[in-house]
């Protein structure tokens, strides 16, 4: 069936070029009679980099929120990007917009069951790899508690703030006027009166 296709090419250095790719990629939708709407390319463009940083990928998605294809076609899995992440939510919010998405040199296809079922396997793989990446900071985080690192935003408490908070609790000051007075929080107000938050 014809469709309205868009193709997307990247390269990772401006000494490379989408040439190659576009000629496949636009011989394949030939062959397949679809309508090519839009060519995105990113020269030049790290595939680790996200969205925000590859204006082409944004602006292909943001036709795709506009509905202007039903299909993309690219040449490579690492031309999308090189981000397991990435890649996941790109393919899910494409799934959400009901368009379907080519990789030529994988063969893989969403719009057949076992291109879903293969991206369905990369979904897990990405929380997997997200739950692999949680489990060390914590373990990290143990490990640094364990040698005394302390985490978190270093005190302002010291002797100075402890005696300008009594001294302007002293002259009828309250708990919130003296902390916006010293920029301190409340709780570190409430430590120099001695008493708990």
């Amino acid at each position: 069936m014809n469709k309205k296709i868009a193709l997307y090419a990247r390269v990772s250095t401006e000494k490379q070029t989408c040439d190659n790719q576009l000629l496949e990629l636009r011989s394949v939708a030939a062959r397949c009679g679809h309508e090519i709407v839009g060519e995105y390319v990113d020269a030049g463009i790290s595939g680790a980099k996200g969205r925000a940083d590859r204006p082409a990928l944004d602006e292909m998605m943001k036709d795709a929120q506009r509905v202007k294809f039903e299909m993309i076609l690219c040449w490579s899995i690492d031309r999308l990007g090189r981000s397991l992440q990435n890649l996941v939510e790109l393919m899910n919010d494409l799934r959400t917009l009901k368009i379907d998405l080519i990789f030529l040199q994988q063969g893989l296809d969403t719009s057949t069951s076992s291109g879903r079922m293969m991206f369905s396997v990369f979904g897990a793989l990405a929380e997997f790899e997200r739950n692999l990446i949680s489990e060390r900071v914590i373990a990290g985080q143990k490990r640094a508690r364990a040698r005394g690192v302390k985490f978190g935003r270093p005190s302002k408490f010291n002797q100075s703030v402890a005696t300008a908070v009594l001294e302007l609790r002293e002259r009828g000051m309250g708990i919130r006027d003296i902390s916006k007075n010293l920029r301190i929080g409340c709780g570190t107000v409430y430590r120099a009166l001695g008493q708990t938050a």
